[in-house]
């Protein structure tokens, strides 16, 4: 469905975002996500169920909230790029991201030319109104797509500067656990040289003056990560929704039975 970004203006008039990452695929879980109230939703592709196809019964039920879609494809793909993009999403998130060239691909991929090379399907994708809205689409699209960088390995954080200066992209998300990952220290985030990393990657992201995101680190609340400089911030996730809540009905119940 076509309409103004929401999120890309939030963030462009520097107000922070809070979102919910959700990886089961579910319209019903992405309805009532949505209804809550969150700025976006992102939609797992990378490490999460779905696919291009699938994704669209999950834009239609989020539609008609004011809460805006975001969704991770499984590689820098422009074929993939285009077809989310052509399903309608408000958002996208592209995992590592290494280089100013490869980031530059992903924004020529989500522009149409003479900007980029995205294809264009304008008269009849569903992110046109099916070419009800195309000469809107046509004109706002470029600029309303909100592209987002994932920051998750040591040669992203060493080329972080010419990553940020990419005109196009929008947003630079740290991934802290696949950083750790690079390494040698998977998701344990206090060791030295993962925290000096993450601190190189936060001090040129926020020189840049571009929104920097990335998920609560353990310990530390979506609260804690916007006081620490970041912008966009997901509030845990379906499964943890789901898990942790069960968990700690079952706990307390077998502790009192």
């Amino acid at each position: 469905m076509f309409r103004p970004n929401l999120m890309k203006r939030k963030l462009l008039q520097g107000q922070n975002v809070l979102g919910c990452w959700t990886t089961f695929g579910s319209p019903q879980i992405a309805e009532l996500l949505a209804m809550t109230g969150f700025d976006f939703l992102l939609f797992d592709q990378e490490h999460g169920l779905g696919d291009s196809t699938s994704l669209v019964t999950l834009l239609q039920a989020i539609a008609p909230t004011a809460t805006s879609s975001v969704v991770r494809i499984p590689s820098n793909d422009p074929v993939y790029l285009k077809r989310v993009l052509d399903a309608g999403v408000e958002g996208v998130m592209i995992p590592q991201v290494e280089t100013a060239a490869e980031a530059k691909a992903v924004v020529d991929a989500c522009r149409y030319p003479p900007r980029g090379r995205r294809g264009s399907s304008i008269g009849s994708c569903r992110a046109s109104n099916y070419g009800i809205a195309a000469a809107e689409y046509r004109k706002t699209a470029d600029d309303e797509i909100l592209i987002i960088a994932q920051i998750e390995s040591v040669k992203a954080v060493e080329n972080i500067d010419a990553i940020a200066a990419v005109e196009g992209v929008d947003v630079l998300f740290i991934g802290p656990h696949d950083l750790s990952g690079t390494l040698g220290h998977l998701s344990d985030l206090k060791q030295p040289d993962v925290a000096a990393a993450i601190a190189r990657a936060e001090a040129a992201i926020k020189r840049s003056g571009k929104p920097m995101g990335t998920v609560p680190h353990p310990g530390v609340t979506w609260a804690d990560m916007f006081k620490r400089g970041y912008n966009m911030i997901n509030a845990g996730s379906d499964v943890s929704r789901l898990r942790d809540s069960a968990l700690a009905d079952v706990k307390a119940f077998r502790a009192g039975s």
